[in-house]
């Protein structure tokens, strides 16, 4: 997958650049989220990659299939990633588009797997616990693992905060293995 990542790169940085100059990277976020779902979809890459369904059509088709009414920046952008053969990267740019107006806002994505749901009251807790620790604000992404047996495991970024009694219970056995 890295290399659909470093060919969508130069798509986010100019889409990025594009929404930063006019203060709209919120609205440019949602509408590529909207595109990458409709890019994402099965059928969908199937359409991209028939050889019989011309530019046209697809754009037509594509645009239909998302339901909204773009910017013409926006539909320029579809037709310019069509015109490429890079329509089926969408989900990878808007993707690359998040980090870059995450980092641009200094907020980090974290990922936080509980083992049970959490009230907002410990949901706001841990976020703090994380924000002072890389000294950023923090996006959570709370999801529920039963495997987890009991506490949380965070990812954010390529760090790894591993507070789970099943990552407790499996660093216990490394041990008494060593």
């Amino acid at each position: 997958m890295a290399e659909s990542a470093t060919i969508a790169r130069p798509y986010a940085e100019a889409v990025f650049g594009l929404a930063d100059k006019t203060g709209a990277t919120g609205n440019w976020l949602s509408v590529l989220g909207t595109m990458a779902q409709v890019a994402g979809n099965s059928e969908m890459q199937a359409c991209i990659g028939n050889p019989n369904l011309g530019p046209k059509a697809l754009y037509d088709l594509f645009i239909a299939l998302c339901k909204q009414d773009f910017p013409v920046e926006a539909r320029n952008f579809v037709r310019v990633l069509i015109a490429n053969d890079r329509l089926a990267l969408l989900p990878e740019i808007c993707a690359q588009f998040a980090e870059l107006k995450n980092e641009r806002e200094g907020v980090l994505e974290a990922e936080i797997h509980t083992a049970f749901p959490l009230d907002n009251a410990q949901i706001n807790g841990l976020v703090a616990d994380v924000s002072r620790r890389f000294k950023r604000r923090v996006q959570p992404r709370v999801t529920v693992d039963r495997e987890l047996i009991g506490g949380v495991h965070i990812t954010v970024g390529d760090e790894v905060i591993d507070g789970s009694v099943r990552g407790k219970l499996e660093a216990m056995a490394t041990a008494l293995k060593s």
